[in-house]
């Protein structure tokens, strides 16, 4: 009886002590209050495991949108080994069942990992070649506000072809129907290492989303009184996206004598 009751107390304990409320089994809302707290590590994937975790993410699949066109599931587009997972841009080798030029590959977490408020770190390496476009970026986990993009975009990191610098970005309602991407201005850019691998990340808190690279703050979007509300829905769990995009109408043309290109992750770690 005595070591059941401990037992009991020390789950209690653990409950008390996380920083998160977990609902629907696979979201974590971080507990109000904490901004001003040690951060404490609440899920990761260090990618050492010779298949991709499942319970963990899925494969993108292919969609209509410039991001998703050329999503696949093919084995040539992914690779774990060694602590790394590899997404690829590649030469689609079979046109006759499949007529798109290119495969590419990604990940989400979506309908297993979402979190509101708190800290994400990526390390990943970009490679680059024209046409590619590497991101890492969330979207809303449930519906909160309406169709896209009513619910908020938060794009974490995108690199664009051969270019020395990353773009950090905020997509809403706000800033692409009613135009208002300066009031706050809603995106920024940051240097980072084109020949190395990279930490890319955000603190995400009720007033502010930070970005950073390399652990240094590099654009702050705030949300701001007397604006319409559709200015700030980052008040709702998000999933997390990381994919090797090619082509498209902001990063051009593909030119597929350059590919394959890939996007190596290390690791992904979220605190809250």
């Amino acid at each position: 009886m005595k070591a059941v009751f401990l037992l009991s107390l020390l789950v209690l304990f653990a409950a008390c002590s996380r920083p998160f409320i977990r609902s629907v089994g696979y979201i974590y809302s971080q507990k109000q209050d904490r901004q001003e707290r040690k951060w404490m590590l609440v899920w990761r994937d260090d990618f050492n495991e010779h298949n991709l975790d499942t319970g963990k993410w899925t494969i993108i699949p292919p969609g209509k949108s410039d991001w998703n066109k050329h999503m696949s599931s093919n084995n040539d587009c992914f690779r774990l080994d060694s602590g790394y997972i590899y997404l690829r841009g590649i030469r689609n080798p079979d046109t006759v069942s499949d007529p798109r030029p290119f495969l590419t590959g990604g990940i989400y977490t979506k309908g297993k990992f979402a979190f509101q408020y708190g800290k994400i770190e990526i390390r990943a390496k970009l490679e680059s070649a024209t046409g590619a476009w590497p991101a890492i970026w969330m979207l809303a986990e449930q519906n909160k506000y309406g169709a896209y993009p009513k619910n908020g975009e938060i794009d974490i990191m995108e690199h664009l072809n051969f270019e020395n610098r990353i773009y950090q970005t905020t997509h809403s309602y706000y800033t692409l129907n009613l135009k208002q991407t300066r009031n706050p201005p809603h995106s920024g850019t940051a240097a980072f290492d084109r020949n190395g691998f990279n930490t890319f990340g955000i603190k995400w808190f009720p007033d502010k989303i930070v970005f950073t690279v390399n652990g240094k703050e590099t654009f702050t979007y705030p949300r701001i009184t007397g604006a319409d509300p559709s200015q700030w829905p980052y008040d709702q769990p998000f999933y997390l996206l990381i994919d090797q995009q090619l082509g498209g109408s902001w990063v051009g043309q593909v030119d597929p004598q350059q590919l394959p290109v890939q996007m190596i992750i290390d690791w992904v770690k979220v605190y809250q």
